[in-house]
Protein backbone atom coordinates (compact mmCIF):
# COMPACT_ATOMS: atom_id res chain seq x y z
CA UNK A 1 0.00 0.00 0.00
CA UNK A 2 1.55 3.35 -1.06
CA UNK A 3 0.28 6.18 0.36
CA UNK A 4 1.10 10.07 0.48
CA UNK A 5 -0.25 11.29 3.91
CA UNK A 6 1.12 14.68 4.16
CA UNK A 7 -0.97 15.34 0.78
CA UNK A 8 -3.97 13.29 1.96
CA UNK A 9 -3.92 15.52 5.16
CA UNK A 10 -3.45 18.89 3.67
CA UNK A 11 -6.54 18.12 1.21
CA UNK A 12 -8.84 16.63 3.74
CA UNK A 13 -8.46 19.59 6.31
CA UNK A 14 -8.63 22.15 3.14
CA UNK A 15 -11.99 19.79 2.14
CA UNK A 16 -13.37 19.66 5.60
CA UNK A 17 -11.98 22.64 7.07
CA UNK A 18 -10.53 21.47 9.85
CA UNK A 19 -7.48 22.47 12.13
CA UNK A 20 -5.88 20.54 14.85
CA UNK A 21 -7.53 20.71 17.97
CA UNK A 22 -5.23 22.30 20.75
CA UNK A 23 -8.44 20.71 23.41
CA UNK A 24 -7.94 16.95 22.30
CA UNK A 25 -4.04 17.11 21.71
CA UNK A 26 -4.33 16.89 18.44
CA UNK A 27 -1.09 16.66 15.86
CA UNK A 28 -1.36 14.78 12.67
CA UNK A 29 1.10 12.21 12.07
CA UNK A 30 2.06 12.86 8.17
CA UNK A 31 5.34 10.92 7.60
CA UNK A 32 4.68 7.74 6.03
CA UNK A 33 7.88 5.96 7.13
CA UNK A 34 7.02 6.28 10.56
CA UNK A 35 3.48 5.18 9.85
CA UNK A 36 5.17 2.20 8.22
CA UNK A 37 7.45 1.55 11.26
CA UNK A 38 5.00 1.45 13.73
CA UNK A 39 2.86 -0.99 11.76
CA UNK A 40 6.18 -3.02 11.30
CA UNK A 41 7.03 -3.13 14.56
CA UNK A 42 3.63 -3.79 15.91
CA UNK A 43 3.84 -6.89 13.66
CA UNK A 44 -0.30 -7.11 13.40
CA UNK A 45 -1.65 -10.41 12.47
CA UNK A 46 -4.45 -10.56 10.11
CA UNK A 47 -6.29 -12.47 12.34
CA UNK A 48 -5.54 -9.87 15.38
CA UNK A 49 -7.79 -7.63 16.43
CA UNK A 50 -5.95 -3.84 16.76
CA UNK A 51 -7.92 -0.99 18.71
CA UNK A 52 -6.95 2.33 18.05
CA UNK A 53 -7.23 5.72 20.41
CA UNK A 54 -7.16 8.95 19.11
CA UNK A 55 -7.71 8.01 15.07
CA UNK A 56 -8.08 11.75 14.21
CA UNK A 57 -7.87 12.15 10.15
CA UNK A 58 -7.00 8.32 9.94
CA UNK A 59 -4.09 8.42 8.87
CA UNK A 60 -2.60 5.21 10.85
CA UNK A 61 -6.13 3.96 10.71
CA UNK A 62 -5.60 3.74 7.30
CA UNK A 63 -2.27 1.57 7.75
CA UNK A 64 -3.91 -0.58 10.83
CA UNK A 65 -6.90 -1.29 9.06
CA UNK A 66 -4.91 -2.80 6.05
CA UNK A 67 -2.96 -5.48 8.08
CA UNK A 68 -5.33 -6.54 10.72
CA UNK A 69 -8.38 -8.76 10.73
CA UNK A 70 -10.77 -6.19 12.63
CA UNK A 71 -10.29 -2.69 14.13
CA UNK A 72 -11.79 -0.80 16.30
CA UNK A 73 -11.22 3.43 16.11
CA UNK A 74 -11.89 5.23 19.47
CA UNK A 75 -11.89 8.87 18.66
CA UNK A 76 -13.30 11.64 21.34
CA UNK A 77 -13.43 14.55 18.54
CA UNK A 78 -17.32 14.64 16.81
CA UNK A 79 -15.92 16.47 14.00
CA UNK A 80 -13.53 13.56 13.15
CA UNK A 81 -16.80 11.16 12.81
CA UNK A 82 -17.41 12.04 9.36
CA UNK A 83 -14.03 12.55 7.98
CA UNK A 84 -13.06 8.85 9.10
CA UNK A 85 -16.21 8.00 7.71
CA UNK A 86 -15.83 9.44 4.51
CA UNK A 87 -12.07 7.98 4.45
CA UNK A 88 -12.34 4.82 5.62
CA UNK A 89 -16.10 3.79 4.20
CA UNK A 90 -14.54 1.72 1.51
CA UNK A 91 -14.11 -0.96 4.10
CA UNK A 92 -15.80 -3.35 6.12
CA UNK A 93 -13.38 -4.32 9.12
CA UNK A 94 -14.10 -1.81 11.07
CA UNK A 95 -15.95 0.02 14.23
CA UNK A 96 -15.69 3.09 14.82
CA UNK A 97 -16.50 4.60 18.27
CA UNK A 98 -17.01 8.27 19.02
CA UNK A 99 -16.58 8.21 22.81
CA UNK A 100 -13.92 8.95 25.49
CA UNK A 101 -11.76 5.29 25.79
CA UNK A 102 -11.63 6.36 29.76
CA UNK A 103 -15.08 5.89 29.95
CA UNK A 104 -15.38 2.65 27.59
CA UNK A 105 -14.73 -0.76 29.24
CA UNK A 106 -12.25 -1.85 26.89
CA UNK A 107 -12.77 -5.87 27.79
CA UNK A 108 -16.51 -5.49 27.23
CA UNK A 109 -16.09 -3.76 23.92
CA UNK A 110 -13.88 -6.30 22.87
CA UNK A 111 -16.72 -8.86 23.90
CA UNK A 112 -19.01 -7.31 22.35
CA UNK A 113 -17.20 -7.10 18.92
CA UNK A 114 -16.28 -11.12 19.24
CA UNK A 115 -19.53 -11.51 19.53
CA UNK A 116 -21.05 -9.56 16.54
CA UNK A 117 -18.35 -10.90 13.89
CA UNK A 118 -18.31 -14.26 15.33
CA UNK A 119 -14.58 -14.55 15.90
CA UNK A 120 -12.12 -15.08 18.81
CA UNK A 121 -9.36 -12.67 17.69
CA UNK A 122 -6.20 -14.05 18.02
CA UNK A 123 -4.36 -11.37 19.61
CA UNK A 124 -5.52 -7.93 20.93
CA UNK A 125 -3.50 -4.87 20.61
CA UNK A 126 -3.36 -1.14 21.13
CA UNK A 127 -1.72 0.83 17.80
CA UNK A 128 -2.09 4.45 18.55
CA UNK A 129 -0.70 8.10 18.52
CA UNK A 130 -1.69 8.91 21.79
CA UNK A 131 -3.24 12.25 23.11
CA UNK A 132 -0.12 13.64 24.95
CA UNK A 133 -2.28 15.33 27.35
CA UNK A 134 -4.24 11.70 28.99
CA UNK A 135 -1.35 9.67 27.84
CA UNK A 136 -0.49 8.49 31.37
CA UNK A 137 -4.37 7.60 32.55
CA UNK A 138 -5.06 6.06 29.39
CA UNK A 139 -1.77 3.66 29.95
CA UNK A 140 -2.54 3.12 33.31
CA UNK A 141 -6.53 2.23 31.60
CA UNK A 142 -5.48 -0.54 28.89
CA UNK A 143 -2.40 -1.78 31.71
CA UNK A 144 -4.29 -2.16 34.89
CA UNK A 145 -8.35 -2.55 33.47
CA UNK A 146 -7.91 -4.84 30.83
CA UNK A 147 -7.55 -8.50 30.52
CA UNK A 148 -7.86 -9.22 26.93
CA UNK A 149 -5.01 -6.39 25.25
CA UNK A 150 -1.97 -8.40 24.83
CA UNK A 151 0.68 -5.71 23.56
CA UNK A 152 0.44 -2.02 23.61
CA UNK A 153 2.04 0.02 20.75
CA UNK A 154 1.45 3.53 21.29
CA UNK A 155 3.68 7.01 20.15
CA UNK A 156 4.27 9.31 23.55
CA UNK A 157 6.27 12.21 24.31
CA UNK A 158 9.37 11.09 24.63
CA UNK A 159 9.86 11.90 28.25
CA UNK A 160 6.93 9.80 28.94
CA UNK A 161 8.36 6.72 27.47
CA UNK A 162 11.72 7.47 29.04
CA UNK A 163 9.96 7.74 32.34
CA UNK A 164 8.10 4.45 31.67
CA UNK A 165 11.43 2.34 31.65
CA UNK A 166 13.39 4.70 34.07
CA UNK A 167 16.02 3.25 36.90
CA UNK A 168 15.67 3.51 40.21
CA UNK A 169 17.76 6.94 41.71
CA UNK A 170 16.65 8.92 38.88
CA UNK A 171 14.50 11.94 38.76
CA UNK A 172 12.41 10.03 35.58
CA UNK A 173 11.67 6.98 37.98
CA UNK A 174 8.00 7.07 39.66
CA UNK A 175 4.70 5.20 39.90
CA UNK A 176 4.57 5.40 35.74
CA UNK A 177 7.81 3.09 36.01
CA UNK A 178 6.50 0.44 38.18
CA UNK A 179 3.37 0.07 37.01
CA UNK A 180 4.83 -0.20 33.14
CA UNK A 181 7.62 -2.92 34.89
CA UNK A 182 4.82 -4.52 36.77
CA UNK A 183 2.44 -5.23 34.42
CA UNK A 184 4.83 -5.32 31.10
CA UNK A 185 8.28 -5.63 29.49
CA UNK A 186 8.59 -1.97 28.35
CA UNK A 187 10.98 -0.84 25.12
CA UNK A 188 11.57 2.08 23.37
CA UNK A 189 11.46 1.26 19.56
CA UNK A 190 12.55 4.81 17.94
CA UNK A 191 12.30 8.38 18.54
CA UNK A 192 9.89 10.84 16.30
CA UNK A 193 10.96 14.16 15.40
CA UNK A 194 8.49 16.97 15.88
CA UNK A 195 8.60 17.21 12.02
CA UNK A 196 6.49 14.63 11.28
CA UNK A 197 3.47 16.28 12.42
CA UNK A 198 0.83 18.93 11.50
CA UNK A 199 1.01 21.17 13.04
CA UNK A 200 4.68 20.44 15.02
CA UNK A 201 4.41 19.96 18.65
CA UNK A 202 6.65 21.49 21.39
CA UNK A 203 7.92 18.40 22.40
CA UNK A 204 10.23 15.16 20.40
CA UNK A 205 8.33 11.94 20.63
CA UNK A 206 8.76 8.16 20.88
CA UNK A 207 7.49 4.61 20.16
CA UNK A 208 7.21 2.56 22.66
CA UNK A 209 6.14 -0.85 22.53
CA UNK A 210 4.68 -2.75 26.14
CA UNK A 211 3.89 -6.87 25.62
CA UNK A 212 1.94 -7.62 28.94
CA UNK A 213 3.63 -9.65 31.20
CA UNK A 214 2.92 -10.12 34.68
CA UNK A 215 6.74 -11.15 36.07
CA UNK A 216 7.00 -10.63 39.91
CA UNK A 217 4.67 -12.24 42.80
CA UNK A 218 3.08 -10.12 45.09
CA UNK A 219 0.48 -11.00 48.15
CA UNK A 220 -1.74 -8.55 47.98
CA UNK A 221 -1.74 -6.32 44.69
CA UNK A 222 -4.43 -3.98 46.10
CA UNK A 223 -1.90 -2.88 48.63
CA UNK A 224 0.84 -3.00 46.55
CA UNK A 225 -0.50 -0.19 44.52
CA UNK A 226 -1.96 1.84 47.59
CA UNK A 227 1.76 1.60 48.55
CA UNK A 228 3.52 2.46 45.08
CA UNK A 229 0.86 5.54 45.34
CA UNK A 230 1.87 6.86 48.60
CA UNK A 231 5.53 6.11 48.41
CA UNK A 232 5.83 9.07 45.31
CA UNK A 233 3.04 10.90 46.71
CA UNK A 234 5.67 13.14 48.50
CA UNK A 235 8.82 12.12 46.86
CA UNK A 236 11.00 15.13 47.99
CA UNK A 237 10.66 13.65 51.39
CA UNK A 238 11.49 10.38 53.30
CA UNK A 239 9.63 7.16 52.63
CA UNK A 240 8.48 6.87 55.98
CA UNK A 241 7.19 10.45 56.24
CA UNK A 242 5.40 9.95 52.91
CA UNK A 243 3.52 6.43 53.87
CA UNK A 244 3.01 8.54 57.53
CA UNK A 245 1.34 11.52 55.82
CA UNK A 246 -0.78 9.47 52.80
CA UNK A 247 -1.91 7.33 56.35
CA UNK A 248 -0.96 4.51 53.98
CA UNK A 249 -2.72 1.48 55.62
CA UNK A 250 -3.80 2.97 58.71
CA UNK A 251 0.20 2.81 59.97
CA UNK A 252 1.67 4.96 62.43
CA UNK A 253 5.11 6.09 62.49
CA UNK A 254 6.18 3.34 64.36
CA UNK A 255 4.91 0.82 62.56
CA UNK A 256 6.08 2.33 59.21
CA UNK A 257 10.19 2.58 60.56
CA UNK A 258 9.74 -0.71 61.88
CA UNK A 259 8.37 -2.48 58.45
CA UNK A 260 10.85 -0.14 56.60
CA UNK A 261 13.67 -1.68 59.04
CA UNK A 262 12.44 -5.45 59.01
CA UNK A 263 13.37 -5.45 55.23
CA UNK A 264 16.59 -3.95 55.74
CA UNK A 265 15.75 -0.23 54.25
CA UNK A 266 17.20 2.30 55.34
CA UNK A 267 15.15 5.22 57.44
CA UNK A 268 16.45 7.71 55.24
CA UNK A 269 15.65 6.42 51.99
CA UNK A 270 12.90 8.26 49.18
CA UNK A 271 11.25 6.84 47.32
CA UNK A 272 12.86 6.82 44.12
CA UNK A 273 15.53 4.66 45.66
CA UNK A 274 13.98 1.06 45.97
CA UNK A 275 13.31 -1.14 43.35
CA UNK A 276 10.13 -2.46 42.27
CA UNK A 277 11.20 -5.80 44.22
CA UNK A 278 12.00 -3.41 47.59
CA UNK A 279 8.33 -2.85 47.56
CA UNK A 280 7.22 -6.18 46.87
CA UNK A 281 9.15 -7.31 49.77
CA UNK A 282 7.52 -4.87 51.72
CA UNK A 283 4.03 -6.10 50.68
CA UNK A 284 4.80 -9.61 50.90
CA UNK A 285 6.22 -9.20 54.43
CA UNK A 286 3.15 -6.89 55.83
Amino acid sequence: MKMNTLNITKKIMNQYHIRANKRFGQNFLIDDNILKNIIEISNIGKNDLVIEIGPGLGNLSEYIINNSKFSILIEIDKNMEKILNDRLGKYDNYLLLNEDVLKINIDELIKKVELKNNTKYEQIKVVANLPYYITTPIIFQLLQESERIDEIIVMVQKEVAERMIAKPKTKAYGILTIMVDYLSDADIKFIVPNSSFIPAPDVTSAVIKLIKNKKYQVDNEEVFFKLIHSAFAQRRKKLSNSLESTHFMGFNKSQIENILLKNNISLNVRAEELTIQDYINIVNGL
